[in-house]
């Protein structure tokens, strides 16, 4: 969770800032700083409804934040796939804060210049 909250700006030392940003986002019954503290040492795991809750405000699946293992966007073996830098995990959740017309056209423009590129 440190990791996830790191790679999308935000202190993986502040449990109050955790628990403030959580809750914005959660509809359920908020948690406590003293909760948001256990999460960020590893002394307590998240409910699933909450797991959900952080892994689509962080970026990452659920999985990894509930059981670890390689980071988001790193095989597992440490080969052939890319690693995402906090910046791309950044960018794709301000992607995801667009709606749904605004996000079809950032990624047909990515599309665009993939293609582009690849013809170079």
């Amino acid at each position: 969770m440190q990791q996830a909250l790191r790679n999308a700006n935000y202190s993986a030392e502040s449990p109050t800032q955790l628990a403030r940003e959580f809750n914005i986002r959660f509809e359920g019954k908020p948690i406590t700083v003293h909760a948001a503290r256990k999460w960020l040492v590893g002394e307590a795991i998240p409910t699933q409804e909450k797991l959900r809750t952080l892994a689509h405000w962080l970026g990452v699946p659920a999985e990894w934040l509930r059981f670890g293992g390689a980071g988001p966007g790193e095989a597992a073996d440490g080969g052939g796939q890319q690693r995402f830098e906090s910046a791309d995990v950044k960018l794709i959740n301000d992607l995801l804060r667009l709606d749904e017309h605004h996000q079809t056209l950032a990624r047909e423009f990515i599309r665009m210049l993939v293609r582009v590129n690849r013809e170079r």
